[in-house]
């Protein structure tokens, strides 16, 4: 087992368009991403694909 602090963190993504309407979550590993993540998911409530953006 690896000792210190855990590479990977566990990140919630928020719709841009509409906030608060659609969240995702997720894994990243904060060594090989250290700004905040941006991914193209599906907002069921505009039935549309929008982008997500990692909160704090």
């Amino acid at each position: 087992m690896a000792k210190g602090k855990d590479v990977r963190m566990k990140i919630i993504l928020d719709c841009t368009e509409a906030p608060g309407t659609s969240r995702y979550s997720t894994m990243k590993n904060r060594r090989n991403t250290t700004g905040r993540l941006e991914l193209k998911k599906y907002n069921p409530v505009l039935r549309k694909h929008t982008v997500h953006r990692e909160t704090k």
